[in-house]
């Protein structure tokens, strides 16, 4: 643990002095205490104690020097670590490192923060010596963190102060079960440090009509792959693929919406169907049901320099096979290398119940 953090310091503080003379960088430490949220009764064996830990940040400001962030209203990006200890000997503990945009609304004095990263937990389910473990079954899993902080900078000197509430997720999108995932909703109170003396001058150059932007209707074709599993344990991972063609339509620099189409082809509902009609005749499946799957959907596209945040809602027109309802859900990122062509790394659910973790790949027309 101490070589990690250790590590994780040195290639913060390597960032935070190799900037360009247009930014500048802080850090700020925050303490977290508060509860497991219940989002599944499963879990409720789970829940005993109140989980705390600290996250440590490193913030790249922006100043308006690029068009961008004069549209976000100067955000911050950087990264973070976190420790959190969930007051369980069956959930054990979790640490995380994050990439982090944070964005300021008030006059800046409130900050929207968003994380996506890779967590470790020390203790996942195993089948003979924590079995009661739901939660996590892989060590190494997906980690979303989201925070509201009150914060107020240089209040003695380069030292402030913010406090507020995070919600901390930790999930393998069912990568391997089993995967109850957990929600930590917590209050925090941190301290920051600028690392230069001075502030630099927000840039205001974008042309009055900067918002009046709009595109003719792209057409988009994505492949996404991974592999999943179903709920049963030990039931076997199987790669996934899903084909998706979509048109979007631009209404300014931020937002695009979207309407679409996902051809589904999961190989983990294949073995889940033949499993349920050898263990369960009462399904009355025959164990040839159709594993594909066909749906619609709509979506919003925000723009974020060359990185965008996706969501989308969908509904199977082609349902051969009921598994968790018709109706289901895509969030995630995508990152634009030239105008056309982008990846995506997205997860699919239903609701609160994760399906798949994404890896795609696109062309956009």
């Amino acid at each position: 643990m101490r070589q990690f953090l250790l590590s994780a310091f040195c290639i913060i503080y390597a960032f935070s002095f190799s900037q360009e003379n247009q930014h500048r960088s802080s850090f700020d430490v925050n303490y977290f205490k508060g509860n497991i949220a219940l989002h599944n009764n499963d879990i409720l064996h789970l829940i005993d104690g109140h989980p705390e830990g600290f996250i440590l940040s490193w913030n790249k400001k922006t100043y308006g020097f690029n068009d961008w962030e004069q549209r976000f209203n100067y955000p911050d990006y950087g990264v973070s670590f976190a420790y959190q200890n969930l007051k369980n000997d069956v959930l054990g503990n979790v640490t995380s490192v994050y990439a982090h945009y944070n964005f300021y609304f008030l006059k800046r004095n409130l900050m929207f923060r968003i994380g996506q990263g890779l967590a470790y937990t020390n203790n996942p389910y195993d089948k003979e010596n924590n079995f009661r473990n739901i939660a996590f079954g892989t060590n190494i899993m997906s980690a979303t963190y989201l925070m509201l902080n009150y914060k107020k900078e240089r209040i003695f000197n380069n030292f402030g102060l913010q406090t507020g509430f995070s919600l901390l997720h930790y999930s393998n999108g069912n990568v391997k079960a089993p995967n109850a995932s957990v929600n930590s909703i917590t209050f925090n109170l941190g301290v920051t440090y600028n690392l230069d003396e001075e502030e630099l001058e927000y840039q205001n150059t974008l042309d009055a009509n900067d918002r009046k932007f709009t595109e003719p209707i792209k057409y988009n074709f994505v492949f996404r792959t991974g592999i999943n599993e179903s709920d049963i344990v030990d039931s076997g991972q199987f790669p996934f693929y899903i084909f998706s063609a979509y048109a979007d339509k631009r209404i300014n620099r931020k937002s695009a919406f979207q309407l679409g189409t996902d051809v589904f082809f999961s190989n983990f509902l294949k073995e889940l169907i033949y499993y349920r009609s050898v263990s369960f005749p009462e399904d009355d499946l025959s164990g040839n049901e159709d594993h594909k799957r066909v749906g619609i959907f709509a979506g919003h596209e925000l723009f974020i320099n060359k990185t965008s945040l996706v969501t989308q809602v969908g509904y199977y027109v082609y349902y051969p096979y009921d598994f968790e309802g018709r109706t289901y859900f895509r969030i995630g990122l995508k990152r634009y290398f030239s105008e056309k062509w982008f990846g995506a790394l997205t997860l699919k659910s239903h609701g609160a119940k994760a399906e798949a973790i994404e890896f795609g790949v696109g062309l956009r027309l």
